[in-house]
């Protein structure tokens, strides 16, 4: 990687450690997207990988955890939407939370490609063709911890 995109990235964390990040309550339109399609087109404009998030938004502790600490916050939200497609995979259990049939299968669908182990949460990066990158799951890290955590993962391939 380039010394000065090195450089960047480290003065960012840096700088991010020192400032309290905002936490929003949802996922915000402009950054996250609903399809895999969609996804796709994106990344091929934007040049960057898509990260998907598998996450039970209803029953999974972690899950709860990984969008309130690190997904929804303003540091994370900044750095990704430079340098990702966001794609949240959310698996309700409660029927007051039941997704729209085509939504639910479309989530289904990726799920049986990238998580058939049903591990939740789970995030995973995939290229514009749908090739793995890399994945991890929670973290009780700052943001910024694991931005830096992301990028270590996509520089060991």
């Amino acid at each position: 990687m380039n010394s000065k995109i090195v450089i960047g990235v480290l003065l960012f964390l840096i700088s991010s450690f020192y400032t309290k990040s905002q936490v929003v309550e949802s996922f915000d339109s402009n950054i996250w997207v609903k399809n895999i399609t969609q996804a796709k087109v994106l990344a091929i404009e934007k040049k960057v990988p898509i990260l998907l998030v598998f996450s039970g938004s209803d029953w999974c502790i972690p899950c709860m955890k990984l969008k309130k600490q690190i997904l929804l916050t303003d540091t994370f939200s900044n750095y990704a939407k430079e340098h990702f497609v966001l794609l949240n995979l959310d698996f309700p259990r409660k029927s007051k939370n039941k997704l729209p049939t085509d939504q639910q299968a479309h989530n289904d669908q990726l799920a049986s490609i990238y998580n058939n182990q049903g591990f939740f949460p789970l995030v995973v990066i995939i290229n514009s063709d749908g090739v793995f990158l890399a994945s991890t799951g929670f973290l009780d890290i700052s943001p910024a911890e694991y931005i830096l955590h992301i990028e270590e993962l996509l520089n060991k391939k």
